[in-house]
């Protein structure tokens, strides 16, 4: 096997959603500078940045921006900013997903249309809309990841709106990854088991749920953000070079039990 494969070493990449040391998106971002590329990430608010900021100094971000992408403008400073100082882009990690407390915590059924369409466009179409604005950095190719769950094929209780979410983003994947095939561009999403991230803490008797993947996967336990990590810096290798339009699970089997 030539190692180089798997080498980063050279690549660019954006890294969206790093919240503290405990998140997905910082275990992506450990496993892409050990395999050597050089990264740009984003911070929430403000009130984010202080959390963030170490993180990003840990693997040597030649970038560090703010962004919401609710708030106008924001996405578009962010690859702006990276057209001017890296004139081309080859990876992007999306690992963001919100919805409002009321309508997580609520049945399905009685989700508003307000929590619904602020939880897909967050969620869901941010994903779309970072697409857009990389496929012209990608010059000679790329990838593009996103965080899904196993809640998006079948019913997980208590994870409410966020399955149909879920769903649209595995879904969207599949028809980025066919559109963006023929310019070199992969889009491919991965779902990880449940992990104790402060995003994950906002669903309903979470506890539980660890609980029980920790009990009936094949694995008999739960996976980390560097397992998490390893994946998603394999996904963006030239390893990878024909994985597309694919959720990959990194859950110790427990999307198998149904």
């Amino acid at each position: 096997m030539n190692a180089d494969l798997f080498s980063l070493h050279g690549r660019k990449g954006l890294v969206v959603g790093i919240a503290n040391a405990h998140s997905i998106a910082w275990g992506c971002a450990q496993a892409f500078h050990d395999a050597g590329a050089e990264l740009a990430v984003t911070w929430f608010n403000d009130k984010a940045q202080p959390f963030v900021e170490p993180l990003a100094q840990q693997v040597h971000a030649s970038i560090g921006l703010p962004l919401d992408v609710e708030q106008p403008g924001q996405l578009e400073a962010v690859f702006a900013a990276i057209g001017r100082q890296w004139g081309r882009l080859d990876f992007v990690l999306h690992s963001i997903a919100f919805a409002p407390k009321s309508d997580l915590h609520g049945r399905m059924a009685d989700c508003s249309r307000e929590g619904f369409a602020r939880a897909m466009d967050i969620s869901c179409h941010s994903f779309v809309r970072m697409a857009r604005l990389a496929e012209p950095l990608m010059h000679r190719g790329g990838s593009l990841l996103t965080m899904s769950y196993v809640g998006a094929e079948e019913v997980i209780p208590d994870y409410g709106v966020m399955g149909p979410v879920k769903a649209a983003l595995e879904s969207s994947t599949r028809y980025l990854a066919t559109e963006l095939g023929p310019k070199g561009i992969r889009v491919n999403a991965i779902s990880p088991g449940p992990l104790a991230t402060r995003a994950a803490s906002g669903i309903p008797n979470f506890e539980a749920l660890l609980d029980d993947a920790r009990r009936r996967a094949p694995l008999r336990r739960l996976v980390d953000i560097a397992e998490v990590g390893a994946t998603a810096a394999f996904l963006v290798s030239d390893a990878a070079r024909a994985i597309t339009g694919s959720t990959l699970y990194v859950d110790g089997g427990y999307h198998v039990l149904g």
